[in-house]
C-alpha cells in the first residue's frame, strides 16, 4: 500500500524535544502518525535527505539554505540562541590562544556550526586553521588537534565532565560558548536550524500549524520534557530545564531572521557559503 504521509527528518537531540511535543506525546501523537512519518538523524543528514529527495520536511542546520537549492522555510520554528547555549562548544588548551591553534577537530554532525566557526576564526585572526572532522569524543579529538568543536548532546556532557576531566587529566582547558561569541563578536542571534520543506513537498496551512502548534504545546510542557530527558542524559534536571527554557530560543522571530540575514552576509563575504538571500516567511507568534 502506498503511504502518502509526508517523511519528516529529525533530529535525535535534547534541543529539538519542545518542537516534537505533539509528534510524539498523546493525545496528538496517534493524529498526527497518519499524516507524517518520522525518522531521526544528525543535523546534516537532515539536510542530505532533503537534498536527495528522501524526505519532505526536515529540520536542518542553516547552512544546508545556501546550499541546496529551492528549499522553503517553514515560518514559526526555530532553535536560536540570543546568549549562551551550552550546546555549541569549542574547546581548546588553556596554553594555546585562538590566533595560534593548528587545527581543530569538528564534529560534522552540523554544517552551519562549523560555518559560525568559520567565521569567527576570522575575527580571531586565524582564518585558514584546517578543521578535522571527527566522532565527538572531546579524548580523541584533542590527542589529534589543538582544539575541538563539540555539539548537541555531547557539547551538554562535556560540560558535565569538565571539573572530572581536569582531575582526570590535569589539563587546563577553556571552553567557548560559540553562541555566546558570535553574540559578542556580531550583536546577532545565533541562529541554527530551521524547519524547511524540499521543493516540490505539498504544503499548506494545516502542515504549518501542525508543526508550530507542537512548539507552543511543547513550551507549556517543559516539566514533563525535564523529567523524560533526565532519564535519558545523565544531566542533572535543573540543567535540562535551563538548556530548555533560557538557552534555547524556539520562535523564529524578526531578531532571528536579522541573526540569519547577517550570518549569510558574512558567509557569503568571507567565502564561507555561497550567496544566499533569506526569504522571509510570515511571522508566526
Amino acid at each position: 500500500m502506498l503511504d502518502c504521509r509526508l517523511r519528516i527528518a529529525a533530529i535525535s537531540f535534547l534541543n529539538p524535544a519542545p518542537l516534537m511535543w505533539d509528534f510524539e506525546h498523546p493525545p496528538l501523537d496517534g493524529p498526527l502518525a497518519l499524516r507524517y512519518r518520522l525518522d531521526r538523524m544528525a543535523p546534516s543528514e537532515c539536510a542530505s535527505r532533503l537534498a536527495a529527495g528522501q524526505a519532505d520536511i526536515g529540520l536542518i542546520p542553516i547552512a544546508a539554505l545556501a546550499t541546496t537549492p529551492g528549499l522553503r522555510i517553514l515560518p514559526g520554528c526555530t532553535i536560536a540562541s540570543k546568549g549562551r547555549v551550552r550546546s555549541l562548544l569549542l574547546v581548546r588548551r588553556a596554553r594555546q590562544p585562538l590566533a595560534e591553534l593548528r587545527a581543530v577537530a569538528a564534529d560534522s554532525a552540523s554544517r552551519t556550526t562549523l560555518a559560525y566557526a568559520r567565521i569567527l576564526f576570522h575575527k580571531w585572526n586565524n582564518p585558514t586553521v584546517p578543521f578535522l572532522p571527527m566522532a565527538a569524543n572531546l579524548d580523541s579529538m584533542l590527542d589529534l588537534a589543538d582544539a575541538a568543536i563539540l555539539i548537541g548532546d555531547p557539547a551538554l556532557l562535556a560540560l558535565e565532565e569538565r571539573e572530572n576531566r581536569l582531575e582526570r587529566t590535569g589539563e587546563e582547558l577553556v571552553y567557548h560558548d560559540l553562541a555566546e561569541e558570535w553574540r559578542a563578536q556580531t550583536g546577532l542571534a545565533f541562529v541554527s536550524a530551521v524547519w524547511s520543506a524540499a521543493q516540490g513537498s505539498f504544503l499548506d496551512e494545516s502542515v504549518v500549524d501542525d508543526f508550530n502548534q507542537s512548539r507552543i504545546h511543547g513550551l507549556a510542557n517543559i516539566d514533563a520534557l525535564v523529567s523524560e530527558w533526565s532519564r535519558k542524559l545523565p544531566i542533572p534536571e535543573s540543567t535540562i530545564r535551563a538548556y530548555l527554557t533560557s538557552n534555547i530560543h524556539y520562535t523564529l522571530d524578526q531578531e532571528c531572521l536579522e541573526g540569519m540575514a547577517g550570518f549569510f552576509r558574512m558567509a557569503r563575504e568571507l567565502a564561507v557559503l555561497p550567496e544566499y538571500t533569506v526569504d522571509v516567511p510570515e511571522l508566526v507568534g
